[in-house]
């Protein structure tokens, strides 16, 4: 399956000679035809400067579907087509059988502490914290003192701060699917986004790449 237009890459340079992993690029395609695909100039995700990528270079692309699914490919930049109104690079676009797909349903999740604002009903709202996030929905403790139950709808605001210092709001609808009891006097629950703009979604999805990447270097 290809990416769509509008949809957020992640694209691993190769490693450089003395460096012990490779850059991190985030980009957006923005228009595709039968023999490429054109990216916004990518975006370095440790420094916020911009990739200037020529042509010859080989770039990872990873993205993931709404439904959680990873597909990979590798792509080699064409050209650099600067009289556009936004400049873009030109990848070869490649061919349904040189993307890799996960065969697992999934979403990437990772435990992170991020502040989310929930909503019950039209009138009751309460500040909690995360204590994982994914691109299919995140977990939280809140106090015990709110009527929170599995099978409830909720409306929650998540802020999400990125690795190059910005930060972005997502907002959702959500199903709890479970509550467990914990310590002192707090419930972790279990959120399913049932109602979720894949603008959004792609928020959290990159937020969770960018920890994963982290973690890694721990």
């Amino acid at each position: 399956m290809l990416p769509k237009i509008n949809q957020t890459m992640f694209i691993q340079l190769p490693r450089e000679s003395g460096t012990e992993q490779a850059s991190l690029l985030r980009s957006r395609l923005a228009d595709m035809d039968e023999a490429s695909l054109y990216i916004e100039i990518p975006l370095e995700e440790k420094t916020g400067r911009y990739h200037r990528a020529q042509p010859g270079d080989e770039f990872r692309v990873t993205y993931y579907t709404t439904e959680g699914v990873k597909h990979e490919f590798k792509a080699t930049v064409q050209n650099f087509l600067k009289e556009e109104t936004v400049p873009l690079v030109e990848l070869r676009k490649p061919k349904q059988e040189e993307i890799t797909r996960e065969q697992r349903r999934n979403f990437l999740r990772v435990e992170a502490q991020l502040e989310v604002a929930v909503r019950i009903g039209d009138k009751m709202r309460f500040l909690a914290l995360t204590e994982d996030v994914g691109g299919g929905g995140i977990s939280l403790r809140c106090e015990r003192k709110w009527p929170i139950q599995p099978n409830l709808r909720v409306n929650c605001w998540l802020l999400i701060p990125f690795r190059s210092g910005s930060i972005a709001h997502a907002q959702f609808e959500g199903d709890v699917i479970r509550v467990a009891e914990t310590e002192p006097n707090h419930y972790i629950v279990m959120i399913r986004f049932v109602n979720i703009a894949e603008s959004d979604q792609q928020k959290v999805i990159r937020y969770c790449f960018e920890r994963q990447l982290d973690f890694r270097k721990e």
